[in-house]
């Protein structure tokens, strides 16, 4: 298998298995991984999914250079949207909170894959690199862009013009990541996240994912608005019994008791 599925009650762990490979991201690997990522959505008992990558070397190496090399027809995989081919496309396409775990380097195709999880947790292994330029080839997975809205203009330019490896503590300073934990309390940090946020009520989880996604991509007055018609739309089916009984709920776990 090149990507494993493994279950912790209502969190799923998905981990890209090519470790000889530094996980990197073969055709084969990515059409796997948008199946896998589709049957997680598409599960009622996930509620959270955790992105890792197998062994301590890679998160991924990106897209396998290998197979790129030896036909240069590959290179459309670069700009490929569909989510068999785009393992971006196939991670953003989960409604589910997922959580990159990322256990080693995270490089050009792998680090725009790092960026499709909506939040990063690595190791003190971890490293990030840009080399699209120094490869030759233009991101088409949106790092171009993400990547200076997440850690600004100038840092960004720094990595995508440079190829240089920034570090896990450099990483978190920069605001990549969320944190930073040792290499072996990696996953088990990630999962505990993940079940946190597998708490939430599974179609609030997912509307408001999509509203902070939504509203991220758009102008602030936009995205204001934005905020204002869905939640109009949202709330205005709230019973007022439910909301009382999610307070208390709320309140419990706050003192512990949940």
């Amino acid at each position: 298998m090149l990507v494993n599925l493994d279950r912790h009650g209502a969190v799923a762990v998905v981990t890209l298995n090519r470790p000889e490979a530094m996980n990197a991201l073969s055709a084969a690997l990515r059409l796997e991984l948008a199946r896998t990522m589709c049957e997680v959505d598409a599960d009622d008992g996930v509620r959270a999914v955790v992105l890792t990558g197998a062994g301590q070397r890679a998160f991924t190496a990106g897209l396998d250079l290998k197979e790129l090399g030896a036909d240069t027809s590959n290179l459309g995989a670069a700009n490929a949207q569909d989510a068999d081919r785009n393992p971006v496309k196939a991670v953003e396409q989960c409604r589910k909170p997922v959580i990159g775990a990322i256990n080693g380097v995270a490089i050009t195709g792998g680090f725009e894959l790092a960026l499709a999880c909506d939040v990063l947790i690595a190791s003190e292994n971890a490293r990030f690199a840009d080399t699209h330029a120094r490869v030759g080839i233009i991101p088409g997975w949106g790092l171009s862009q993400k990547l200076s809205r997440m850690i600004g203009i100038s840092r960004a330019k720094e990595l995508s013009l440079t190829g240089n490896f920034i570090g896990a503590e450099q990483a978190h300073a920069w605001g990549l990541v969320n944190r930073v934990v040792p290499a072996d309390e990696l996953l088990p940090a990630a999962i505990a996240l993940a079940q946190d946020m597998a708490t939430i009520e599974p179609d609030m989880a997912s509307t408001y994912k999509r509203l902070i996604d939504e509203g991220y991509a758009l102008p602030m007055g936009e995205a204001l608005a934005l905020e204002t018609r869905v939640s109009a739309e949202r709330n205005g089916t709230v019973r007022a019994d439910e909301v009382e009984a999610r307070r208390r709920a709320v309140m419990d776990r706050g003192r512990g008791q949940a």
